[in-house]
């Protein structure tokens, strides 16, 4: 752990942390060697309760297995003017909280540890990485999924724990370890909401007083859909269409209605209904089960 700063540095039973692929392998092939299993939550920091919540569902299932956290800001998921620049990274705070809530790993690396000079290798999400969010923030998935395959890669876990308010990308990381063959769990944690209903975010730092106030015009619209539900689809969308069309200062994206799995229009059964929606210069993201 040569070059860490002095809150970086663990002893035996405290926060390890790690900065090189190399080194975060090692570590996980000596807990292996322990025959502790090990639990993976990728991040890109700026750690929420919705963060913590990942962590204690790792915790919980598995009070034996080793959790380890990924912290990178990963530059190929944003597109340009996006927010790669001023996305926050209060990494003092982060690994405070991982501390807090007993991870024992954390890996740490830079972009030239993640992405060596010639890289250019990334990976296709298939159709549904351009609908829905991908229409919205074109090559977005691509980035996402070619990190998380090289986390995967790097850590090596036995399960990894990412969280339902991203339902698209969970479901896209989803199909890519099926596909790929990567021998591990997905598992997924349900949504993390503020009293008010608004989604967990670490992108919610951007909202002013008034945006955040009206940011919870999408939990409402999600749960009047919801609430409509046994009027069937059509119900579903009118329900909510209604109560963002309440809020003319929200710039809708998109609101669709799936099948569980995105791929195709739902039938009777399980759904989810999504919503994107700019309240300035931040883009919002949330989504809800629906059953039909």
């Amino acid at each position: 752990m040569t070059g860490l700063h002095p809150s970086e540095r663990g002893t035996a039973g405290t926060l390890q942390v790690h900065r090189t692929p190399d080194a975060v392998s090692a570590a996980v092939r000596a807990l292996r060697a322990d025959g502790r299993a090990v639990a993976f939550v990728p991040t890109m920091g700026a750690l929420h309760a919705g963060h913590r919540a990942l962590v204690r569902h790792a915790r919980d299932a598995d009070p034996s297995a080793a959790t380890v956290v990924s912290i990178f800001v990963n530059p190929l998921q944003f597109g340009a003017g996006e927010d790669l620049d001023r996305y926050p990274r209060p990494l003092e705070a982060d690994l405070a909280a991982c501390r807090e809530e007993g991870v024992e790993l954390v890996f740490l690396p830079g972009v030239r540890d993640m992405y060596p000079e010639g890289a250019d290798t990334t990976v296709v999400p298939g159709a549904l990485g351009s609908e829905l969010e991908g229409a919205v923030r074109p090559g977005h998935f691509a980035g996402v999924l070619t990190v998380v395959a090289k986390l995967f890669h790097i850590v090596a876990p036995d399960v990894a724990y990412f969280g339902e308010k991203d339902y698209q990308q969970l479901a896209l990381i989803t199909r890519m370890a099926r596909d790929l063959d990567f021998p591990l769990t997905v598992a997924a944690v349900p949504t993390v909401r503020e009293p008010d209903g608004l989604a967990l975010s670490s992108r919610n730092v951007y909202l002013s007083a008034p945006d955040r106030a009206r940011a919870t015009t999408l939990y409402r619209a999600l749960s009047a859909g919801a609430a409509a539900a046994a009027g069937g689809p059509g119900a579903v969308l009118g329900a909510a269409r209604a109560v963002l069309a309440g809020d003319p200062a929200l710039e809708v994206d998109y609101l669709e209605l799936r099948d569980a799995a995105l791929g195709a229009d739902p039938g009777p059964g399980p759904a989810r209904l999504l919503v994107a929606a700019r309240l300035g210069s931040t883009h919002l993201i949330d989504n809800i089960a629906v059953q039909l």
